[in-house]
């Protein structure tokens, strides 16, 4: 099939990609010039593991281009994919202008039949207002699919390519057809095509996203409880996640979780609660208890050497998770800005986040390419992403850079009794201290 995916960002870039890699003619166009220049040159904007060898792949096979020419795309395509942004308004709304925007561009193109697609993180409701737009502008038949993307940050390439299950939300028998199609390489080993109404569609996608963050939520408030009546959450964890009824995914505590999706995607349901006169109570205590769960690490510090002023502190991990360097909504950035403020002095090493970080702390902070590097002289080091390099470093080099043998640790990835038989003070989450 031959498809036209609007935005270059994370989704566009991923999805249009992997399409190309089943044999489709893909053809991924943006607005921004320098975004689509850089692609051109070979240049990938985010990090993702795997992403850069298959876009060289399909690029050189042929079956992957990109474009600022949106109306040539559209009329080349049999499916169009609109991929763009839906950032988080003041009111926590998402904002569709780029949205409806690119329904807008669809419209004026239309010269027959095609399938849109909305794969963005929407609104209940979007597929309606996309349709309304394109219908403004054109009178060629179209149909208007509501088709939610899945992908974990860092696994987006598995993700898609075998997925757990691919939601279609269409009263099309037409567009139905044509998706089921597309998708059919995808399913071969038997994860079902859900086909369900456009609004359904759209609120599984944020209902997937809210359920997701409950669960972290409820490992972090439940972290706290056990520093407060000695157990230990980890061995809470375990315990929990055995019963089949829970499972074992997404159990881990932590310093909160951030990135592009779970804190928008929550904000955004609230919203779309409130819009039509109903309070979801249990979302609004998962965001706040996020919040201050984000403010957790600091506290212990605080606690631990009392004013920060002139101290020095070593940080390991940026992104809000690993294998990737997306830096959006970070607990990394809440923990050092209360750092900084409190007169303490950050040098911080990420594999991949490096620049990301440098676009938000500036010259406030230093950067480290060598992660021990950023331990010299260091009053602590805590532990704010889990990347696998950090899981069984050296202790004794750690203990020989800091100035005191102290790590607070955000993540749980080293073992308490471990840590106080190698002469360090420890601090973790939902954990009793080790010394």
């Amino acid at each position: 099939m031959k498809l036209c995916v609007i935005g270059t960002g994370y989704v566009g870039l991923v999805d249009g990609t992997c399409f190309a890699e089943t044999g489709n003619t893909v053809v991924c166009v943006d607005t921004d010039k320098t975004k689509i220049d850089a692609l051109l040159s070979g240049q990938i904007p985010i990090y993702e593991p795997g992403l850069e060898t298959l876009v060289k792949k399909n690029v050189e096979k042929k079956r992957l281009s990109f474009s600022t020419a949106v109306q040539a795309a559209v009329q080349n395509a049999d499916i169009c994919f609109i991929s763009v942004g839906t950032p988080p308004g003041e009111d926590g709304s998402a904002d569709l202008q780029y949205v409806l925007a690119a329904a807008k561009a669809i419209g004026e193109s239309l010269n027959g039949y095609k399938v849109i697609v909305d794969k963005s993180t929407v609104p209940v409701g979007t597929a309606d207002k996309v349709k309304k737009v394109i219908a403004a502008e054109t009178k060629q038949a179209f149909d208007v699919v509501s088709n939610p993307e899945f992908l974990k940050e860092g696994a987006a390439i598995e993700d898609f390519l075998k997925p757990d299950r691919i939601v279609i939300g269409t009263d099309s028998e037409r567009a139905f057809k044509v998706m089921e199609t597309l998708y059919a390489p995808f399913v071969r080993t038997g994860a079902p095509i859900i086909r369900m109404s456009t609004r359904s569609a759209e609120l599984t996608k944020y209902a997937a996203n809210a359920m997701l963050a409950t669960r972290i939520s409820f490992m972090n408030d439940l972290a706290n409880l056990c520093e407060l009546v000695g157990a230990d959450i980890d061995m809470v964890r375990q315990g929990l996640g055995s019963d089949p009824r829970v499972g074992k995914r997404f159990l881990f505590p932590g310093i909160g979780y951030g990135g592009s999706c779970f804190p928008k995607d929550v904000k955004a349901i609230i919203r779309t609660a409130q819009d039509n006169g109903y309070t979801l109570e249990l979302l609004q205590a998962v965001e706040n208890v996020n919040e201050k769960q984000k403010q957790v690490l600091a506290a212990k510090i605080k606690k631990h050497f009392g004013s920060l002023s002139g101290r020095k502190f070593a940080v390991w991990g940026l992104s809000f998770k690993p294998q990737t360097d997306d830096m959006r909504e970070a607990p990394a950035i809440v923990i050092i800005e209360e750092l900084l403020k409190s007169g303490a002095q950050v040098s911080a090493h990420d594999p991949e986040a490096l620049r990301e970080a440098k676009k938000i702390f500036g010259a406030r902070i230093d950067y480290q390419t060598d992660n021990y590097a950023a331990l010299d002289k260091a009053d602590a080091l805590l532990i704010l992403t889990e990347w696998s390099e950090y899981r069984e470093p050296d202790f004794a080099r750690i203990k020989s850079l800091l100035k005191t043998p102290v790590i607070f640790d955000g993540r749980n990835i080293f073992n308490p009794a471990l840590m106080k038989e190698q002469g360090f003070k420890y601090y973790a989450i939902g954990r009793q201290e080790a010394e």
